[in-house]
């Protein structure tokens, strides 16, 4: 098939040479939202999602730490980036250390590649990275579905470059059509021999075997002075990388906060200072009116409540913001909101108006 009629398969071509409609699976791809910390330092021994949303840092404990930010640094149409610093080598890597940078995606998401079918298309991934030395890393697409896994090398240097890779179609094993994760894409930056004794497996899609995963990785805590910048990742159905599908912030911000939600606390102006709820106590109950999310949420969310000073399980009082001393958790959630926050015992001044933040996290 032509490229124009790939572009024309998947959306109309605009007079700019650009391709309308839904494309990109992968979201914050721009890594412009980031809920929860512009920047975290001293990362190493703990997996999660620490600043830019939905993009998880998955890890072991290793001796190398580093720090993970959002920068306003980027080519040419995106304002910010993913940016890793290596801040303590790890000269001995052991076999199971690992450190990937990845995003975890719903099979229901998923559907149009029709995995698993005859009918199964390609994955094409596209993507902005450079760093302060030259290195050779992995990108790994792996079906959580079916243990099936295809990866293929990249490489980066000093200065800005598009990366395209494709992956062939695979006629093996179906995504699930649920809520759950059913492909992991992971830019693989630092693994132990348990997952590079092997040969990289880019041919074709295959059961997952670990040697096979990351052979011939360069490690990312080679030195205290690696970087790894990384902005515009989108994966698409079909042989062709279109360009970069650019949505507004307010569209982006709602596709993460299906995954999390954060009112009351974190650094970005889209968060409220505080949530200013007034709860009405008598002496022997205590609780809040509800709350509804901005998005409803994939999963019945875990959420923690916040006082003003930024304590787990804690309220504040709305006279002096000292926290009110007993502990406090949602009365009951789902998907959509909670019935309100209640006190855990105690006894309190009736009608006195206290108030709280939350974070409500359903990610993958």
């Amino acid at each position: 098939m032509s490229k124009a009629a790939e572009l024309a398969k998947w959306g109309e071509v605009s007079t700019n040479g650009q391709v309308s409609g839904r494309r990109n699976i992968v979201i914050n791809g721009a890594m412009n939202v980031a809920q929860r910390s512009a920047s975290v330092t001293g990362l190493g021994a703990t997996a999660g999602y620490h600043t830019l949303d939905r993009f998880r840092a998955s890890l072991t404990d290793t001796a190398g730490r580093f720090t993970m930010s959002q920068t306003a640094d980027g080519p040419s149409g995106f304002a910010n980036c993913l940016k890793l610093d290596c801040t303590t080598a790890d000269a001995s890597i052991a076999a199971t250390e690992q450190l990937t940078i990845l995003q975890r995606i719903e099979g229901q998401d998923l559907q149009q590649f029709k995995k698993g079918t005859s009918d199964a298309e390609y994955f094409t991934v596209s993507f902005y990275v450079k760093a302060n030395a030259s290195a050779t890393y992995v990108l790994e697409l792996f079906d959580n579905d079916n243990s099936r896994q295809i990866s293929k090398l990249f490489n980066v240097t000093n200065s800005w470059s598009r990366v395209v890779l494709t992956f062939p179609p695979d006629t093996t094993g179906a995504f699930d059509d649920d809520n759950a994760t059913s492909l992991t894409l992971s830019f693989q930056l630092h693994l132990g021999s348990n997952f590079t004794s092997g040969t990289l497996n880019t041919a074709a899609w295959a059961s997952n075997t670990n040697a096979n995963r990351a052979a011939g990785i360069d490690s990312f805590f080679s030195s205290t002075d690696r970087t790894f910048f990384l902005t515009g990742v989108q994966m698409e159905v079909g042989s062709v990388a279109t360009p970069f599908e650019h949505r507004s912030f307010g569209e982006e911000l709602a596709l993460c906060q299906r995954y999390y939600e954060v009112l009351g606390r974190g650094p970005n102006s889209y968060t409220m200072t505080f949530a200013n709820m007034p709860i009405k106590i008598s002496p022997t109950n205590a609780f809040s009116q509800g709350h509804a999310y901005k998005t409803m949420k994939r999963a019945a969310p875990t959420v923690v409540v916040y006082s003003r000073n930024d304590n787990s399980g804690k309220v504040s009082t709305m006279a002096t913001g000292a926290d009110e001393g007993n502990n406090w958790a949602i009365n009951s959630g789902g998907v959509n909101g909670f019935h309100g926050v209640q006190r855990d015992g105690g006894t309190h001044s009736a009608g006195e108006g206290l108030e709280y933040g939350f974070e409500a996290d359903a990610e993958l």
